[in-house]
C-alpha cells in the first residue's frame, strides 16, 4: 500500500529547495531507537514503504515500528518525447522532504541488537545515509 495523501489543497506544487538542518522531528519521541538522516533527501513513498516491510520483517513482528516521515510532496513529469509548453505535467509520484537530522523511523520493545540490524536493513533501502540513534538509559 503506498502512502499519498488523501487530499490535498492544490494537485501540484513548485519544486522549492529543502534548505538547513532539521528544526523539528529530530529526536526519539515514541521508540527507544531510531533512524536519522544524515543527508537531505526526496525519500520516495515506495522507498519508505520498502524500508518499512525490510524493518518489520526482520523483527518478526515484534515490538513496534513508527515511520516519522510522510510523503506529502507531488513530483510531477511530462510524458516522454513531449514538446515544450502544454502546462506542468501530471503528478507521477509523491516525496518526503527529508533534511539532515530528520527522525526517519523508530523502534521499540525489542532488544538493541536486533533493532540495530533492523534499521540497517531499512538503511540500505533510503537514497541517504542514517545513523542509528538510541536512547540514553538514565
Amino acid at each position: 500500500m503506498a502512502l499519498i495523501p488523501s487530499r490535498t489543497k492544490y494537485r501540484k506544487q513548485q519544486k522549492g529547495r529543502v534548505k538547513g538542518k532539521a528544526q523539528r522531528g529530530n529526536t526519539l519521541a515514541f521508540g527507544d531507537f531510531g533512524m536519522q538522516s544524515l543527508e537531505r533527501a526526496s525519500i520516495t513513498s515506495a522507498q519508505i514503504e520498502a524500508a518499512r516491510v525490510a524493518v518489520t520483517r526482520h523483527l518478526k513482528r515484534k515490538g513496534k515500528v513508527w515511520i516519522r516521515i510522510f510523503p506529502h510532496k507531488p513530483i510531477t513529469k511530462k510524458p516522454l518525447e513531449t514538446r515544450m509548453g502544454k502546462g506542468k505535467g501530471a503528478v507521477e509520484r509523491w516525496v518526503a522532504p527529508v533534511k539532515p537530522g530528520t527522525m526517519l523511523f523508530e523502534v521499540g520493545g525489542v532488544p538493541l541488537s536486533l533493532a540495530r540490524a533492523g534499521l540497517r536493513l531499512a538503511d540500505t533501502k533510503l537514497p541517504c545515509r542514517c545513523r542509528f540513534i538510541s536512547r540514553e538509559v538514565e
